[in-house]
């Protein structure tokens, strides 16, 4: 049977290839100029492939094919939650598809508590299945232990220092 399967290009490994180690989900308003691009560097630095949307992604890709392709094929999902993240339908897509495809998610709640979050009105009609899918994924991050920053009064060398260090042990743990 295994003769078989190469035969016909099938491979044993089903799992998507992947191309990134880590996917950086972020509210740009909030973290683009700091933590996430931040984040991205020191991932760089380290030789970790990071997916950052606008670092990652050229003139005429396609914005969502990227995305999702992006977060299929990594290994380890950074959510940085921040005050207007629930605003935001691309954020919060983001996140369900990550949780749904059962990607190991490190939250950063930056500027705010996991119970401030909450959808409150999102930008755009979003279908009501869409709007309970972004709320149980809400819910499983604020049950999952993260990194709490208050940006005021934060160290954020220890703070890029703690996320670098917890990606690094998620994929040095990572089993296939």
């Amino acid at each position: 049977m295994g003769e078989a399967s190469l035969v016909f290009g099938e491979t044993e490994d089903l799992k998507p290839k992947i191309t990134h180690d880590v996917f950086i989900n972020h509210r740009g308003v909030d973290t683009k100029r700091n933590i996430a691009g931040l984040l991205y560097d020191r991932f760089v630095q380290l030789d970790i492939k990071a997916f950052l949307d606008e670092r990652s992604m050229g003139p005429g890709d396609k914005l969502h094919d990227s995305i999702e392709s992006a977060i299929d094929k990594c290994r380890v999902g950074i959510v940085i939650l921040s005050p207007r993240y629930c605003e935001s339908f691309f954020c919060l897509h983001e996140l369900a598809l990550m949780i749904e495809s059962g990607k190991k998610i490190i939250p950063i709640f930056y500027n705010i508590k996991p119970s401030e979050l909450d959808i409150v009105e999102i930008e755009g009609n979003v279908p009501p299945e869409k709007l309970e899918g972004f709320s149980r994924a809400l819910r499983q991050v604020r049950c999952t232990v993260g990194i709490t920053f208050d940006s005021q009064n934060g160290n954020w060398s220890e703070l890029i220092s703690r996320t670098v260090d917890a990606v690094q042990n998620s994929l040095n743990n990572e089993t296939y």
